[in-house]
């Protein structure tokens, strides 16, 4: 199989948030040693969610096997779903916003307030 260089438009600081998560995740497990460091396992999750591209295509890439690739990606999505928000805390937020946008969807809000508002 041949592999080629490729780009991510991400910005560093996502990587970077990335990494951190993986980094706090191996200290607090004591992990000794992996295939990837903490920022190639970040670049290929990101890389995964962000092109859609499959963990066996992603683990020539990255030399590595497939299943490690898998592993490494449900690692740290599931790293990420652990620092959002709950659905009790997104909806307090929206709770103070004029409109919400979910999944790229406007929700209309019934909540408006003095004469001067109008709705749309």
């Amino acid at each position: 199989m041949l592999s080629y260089p490729s780009s991510i438009s991400l910005s560093t600081r996502s990587l970077n948030h990335m990494a951190d998560l993986i980094r706090a995740r191996r200290k607090e497990l004591r992990s000794r040693w992996r295939r990837l460091p903490a920022g190639r396992q970040a670049l290929l999750a990101l890389a995964h969610l962000r092109n859609g591209d499959t963990p066996a295509r992603l683990a020539t890439g990255f030399a590595i096997g497939p299943t490690t690739a898998w592993r490494y990606i449900r690692e740290a999505v599931d790293l990420l779903a652990a620092t959002a928000p709950t659905l009790a805390q997104a909806m307090a937020g929206i709770a103070r916003l004029a409109y919400a946008i979910l999944d790229g969807t406007l929700i209309r809000i019934d909540r408006l307030g003095g004469t001067a508002n109008r709705r749309y």
